[in-house]
């Protein structure tokens, strides 16, 4: 079996592709950045170096694969955010048809049932869509929740303000969380088991914790039990990260995931089609990874 992993040597895709080589598979890892891939090619993978902008070059890539991994990167240069992400997975379904490929295991998200509403996630709405097309093609979403990881892109404002917050609800907004390890392992399971059928989707939670619940818990793992959740308006949400630095076409799409998420439309279908059992990274262990990260 021939696998090839987008994503180079990310958080989900270096996990992923180490399982997979530990089992001995053929892999490859596609990455813009040779240096950057060099622990995984140390390890037996092989790197294709591009770009998943590159129409010509995923083709080369994919051909003769049995089974990708696709996941979109972020683009904070994009003029058309969800259009962007649109295309890189038009560029995956042409890839995929091209190469003959028979398994696909995408990278989606909690929201990616809804065509707008969700920021970026509707721009991963599209690329379900299109890898739902490709016919004879076996085709299996993974829809995470929101990252934990995101949660550290708030150390300065806690450093700086002593409070965390968001535009995603009061302290009572419960939010489902997931670890970028589980979505890994998730992924490596379907690759290595390859049975599933048809167009189907597979959702990944870790946690489902209030907000309040995340403020305090966060907050105790770095010596600060009080630390308080604070609720912002979208436009406070807006110009916030606009002061930031964050590109508007960047700032609006995230600052419509979050009311999202406090509105309660990104994780409608995920209540409705809940998984028996949560993945085991829960958030008092990721409060230790953001303790680290706080004092690093």
């Amino acid at each position: 079996m021939k696998y090839v992993i987008t994503g180079g040597a990310g958080h989900i895709s270096k996990p992923l592709v180490e399982r997979l080589l530990a089992e001995g598979k053929d892999v490859t890892v596609i990455g813009r950045n040779a240096e950057n891939l060099k622990p995984l090619t140390y390890k037996g993978a092989k790197a294709a170096i591009g770009s998943v902008d590159d129409a010509a070059f995923l083709k080369e890539a994919f051909a003769g694969a049995d089974a990708v991994y696709t996941m979109v990167p972020p683009n904070f240069a994009a003029q058309d955010w969800k259009g962007y992400i649109a295309q890189v997975g038009h560029n995956y379904a042409e890839a995929i048809k091209a190469g003959g490929v028979q398994y696909v295991v995408n990278l989606s998200s909690i929201g990616a049932h809804r065509p707008d509403g969700c920021g970026p996630v509707s721009g991963l709405y599209r690329v379900e869509q299109e890898l739902n097309t490709l016919e004879g093609v076996q085709v299996r979403h993974l829809r995470p929740g929101f990252f934990y990881q995101n949660f550290f892109a708030n150390i300065d404002m806690i450093k700086h303000l002593n409070f965390i917050g968001g535009n995603y609800g009061d302290n009572s907004t419960v939010m489902t969380l997931a670890h970028t390890d589980d979505i890994a392992a998730a992924a490596a399971e379907e690759l290595l088991a390859l049975n599933f059928t048809g167009k189907t989707v597979c959702y990944i939670v870790s946690d489902e914790r209030s907000t309040g619940e995340i403020a305090q818990t966060l907050g105790k793992a770095i010596g600060n039990p009080e630390l308080p959740w604070v609720s912002f308006s979208d436009e406070q949400n807006l110009q916030g990260m606009q002061q930031a630095g964050l590109p508007n076409e960047i700032a609006s799409n995230y600052t419509e995931m979050g009311a999202s998420i406090r509105t309660g439309i990104m994780a409608e279908d995920y209540l409705q089609n809940k998984p028996a059992t949560l993945a085991p990274t829960k958030l008092e262990i990721f409060a230790g990874q953001f303790a680290q990260a706080y004092g690093g």
